[in-house]
């Protein structure tokens, strides 16, 4: 009797740790507290600017872990300096919420690099310790919500090509101790940044 009442006991304190942990966002709400971010990504999260990424559609959890990385600091983004600052964690859950209910739009492959790009994201390149983007992203670039892996398929060459480079170079670091795309990107050279960058923009989410 006293172990089942220790069981549900601790099992009530677990749940309530998760509740207070996990900030859930309000899609309603976001919308109300994204005029700031309209002139860089767009009224529902589409940039057309193609050095600034496409929100919209992006998993919600990876959209907060993002927001929250640049608002401590721990993802450094110039033109992002201050602006989530007076944003509450509860403020940002709201807006990774809007994001991710939105709709995004397409982007499309250029020609040229379609051959190298596709065999890179599909197959990596084994002699030089490149695995494929399939493992964690998906055949079509839908990434994993749950697990934290983002949706790339759409989003803007330039800006994929960009964040590439910044995490080959550790300028990025925010994806983890285990610092999976640094590894990954350190060994790609800049035609097969390019050409993977290519390829995901003209997969379909």
């Amino acid at each position: 009797m006293k172990v089942s009442l220790r069981l549900l006991v601790f099992g009530f304190l677990f749940v309530c740790m998760i509740s207070n942990s996990v900030a859930l966002g309000d899609a309603n709400s976001g919308k109300q507290k994204v005029a700031t971010c309209n002139a860089c990504h767009g009224g529902d999260g589409n940039s057309v600017i193609p050095s600034n990424p496409k929100l919209a559609g992006q998993h919600e959890k990876y959209l907060l872990k993002q927001l929250i990385n640049i608002q401590s600091g721990a993802r450094e983004v110039a033109l992002m300096v201050g602006q989530v600052d007076h944003f509450s964690k509860q403020d940002l859950a709201d807006i990774a919420a809007y994001y991710a209910s939105q709709k995004q739009t397409l982007s499309f492959i250029e020609e040229k690099w379609f051959s190298l790009g596709k065999e890179i994201y599909r197959n990596g390149n084994h002699e030089r310790g490149i695995p494929s983007c399939t493992g964690c992203h998906g055949p079509g670039g839908k990434g994993n919500g749950p697990a934290g892996f983002p949706t790339l398929a759409g989003q803007h060459s330039e800006y994929l090509a960009h964040s590439l480079r910044q995490f080959s170079i550790g300028a990025r670091h925010n994806d983890g101790e285990g610092k999976v795309m640094r590894n990954i990107a350190e060994r790609m050279n800049e035609n097969e940044i390019k050409a993977v960058a290519s390829y995901i923009a003209g997969l379909r989410p």
